[in-house]
């Protein structure tokens, strides 16, 4: 279970009006969460360490992801 008291959600600027959007937030405990903007209340969170997300976001920035 992932604590997130005190998390601010972000989302991307370039985020439309549909609600296809993710929302991360830093944590506390120097994880990062991510959700789905349509799940705010008790949906799934993914928690990452903060190593696991940079490596995440590298990634996704290099086009490595961009098959899926």
């Amino acid at each position: 279970m992932v604590d997130t008291t005190g998390a601010v959600w972000r989302k991307s600027s370039h985020s439309g009006p549909d609600g296809n959007c993710v929302e991360v937030a830093f944590l506390l405990s120097g994880n990062v969460a991510v959700r789905d903007t349509k799940d705010r209340g008790d949906g799934p969170i993914l928690a990452f360490a903060p190593g696991e997300w940079d490596a995440f976001v590298s990634e996704v920035t290099g086009g490595v992801l961009r098959r899926f």
